[in-house]
């Protein structure tokens, strides 16, 4: 999250790698980041002439936005090659990808998208359309469930409050459940203390009992006109979740087209707010 590190753009020279870039562009002057172009070709006679392209995308980039912009082409495949960059990379600091949502040919895009996120070492943001023409995000929102994981996206919640000065909108997750209830509760306060300990603005709603909580999500953000919507993967994700439809494939191909930043759940990770 530090300055001097790099926002990853992954390139297939569709329109939608554009507005991704074009996210990775604003994000990038504000976060004194570079930005890298990431291909992925299938066969190593690929490499040389995408590479030739690609270098010249970035550097019309780097003329045109004065952003540092270099260019990468991996021969591999888009679910593993993607993470494996960014697990190699140290400086890598996010990934910003364009998807088309779940509309007509495009309705596996939303499982297509998280398959690709969830093999990956950096955050994900995941955007269906251009940038508008707000300077920065100002309001995300963030949902409060019973997983202990939500701690983990805590640590950008409160990035982003004091970069962009943004207001976190939390909404929680009604269960019936009375251990359930205590771990959302938990989970809520402990996250309230932290932005309070950090100055950060946040407001507080509740999804009704009846109804999915991932649609009452997407509900709450286009209520208020979300600029960012901050969740957390499935952790230990199998081939079963894609099939049936991971709750988070939904929130990503969101029908409002609002840009999702994506974290995976790491391995044996304790809280941290050492940055801060």
């Amino acid at each position: 999250m530090e300055a001097g590190k790099r926002i990853v753009v992954p390139w297939d020279f569709t329109d939608k790698a554009h507005d991704a870039l074009a996210h990775a562009v604003k994000m990038a002057k504000i976060l004194d980041n570079s930005i890298t172009l990431l291909n992925i070709a299938k066969k190593d006679k690929d490499v040389d002439e995408t590479l030739e392209k690609l270098t010249d995308v970035a550097a019309k980039t780097k003329e045109e936005y004065g952003v540092v912009t270099d260019a990468v082409v991996k021969v591999g495949n888009i679910f593993t090659t993607i993470g494996d960059y960014t697990e190699e990379q140290e400086d890598v600091n996010l990934v910003i990808m364009g998807t088309h949502g779940m509309k007509g040919m495009q309705k596996l895009t939303g499982s297509w998208a998280l398959k690709v996120i969830v093999g990956s070492h950096a955050p994900f943001i995941v955007v269906q359309n251009p940038p508008t023409d707000k300077a920065s995000f100002d309001k995300i929102v963030f949902p409060v469930n019973f997983k202990t994981e939500n701690r983990e996206k805590l640590i950008w919640a409160i990035y982003f409050g004091k970069i962009f000065s943004a207001k976190i909108h939390f909404i929680k997750q009604e269960v019936s459940d009375k251990n359930l209830v205590k771990k959302v509760n938990h989970n809520l306060t402990f996250a309230k203390k932290y932005l309070s300990k950090y100055n950060v603005e946040y407001e507080m709603a509740t999804a009704e009992k009846a109804g999915n909580f991932e649609q009452a999500t997407l509900n709450y953000a286009k209520e208020i006109e979300a600029d960012l919507m901050l969740i957390m993967t499935t952790k230990n994700i199998g081939n079963l979740d894609y099939v049936m439809g991971a709750s988070e494939q939904y929130i990503i191909a969101n029908t409002a087209k609002i840009p999702v930043m994506c974290i995976n759940p790491r391995k044996g990770q304790n809280f941290s707010l050492a940055t801060f």
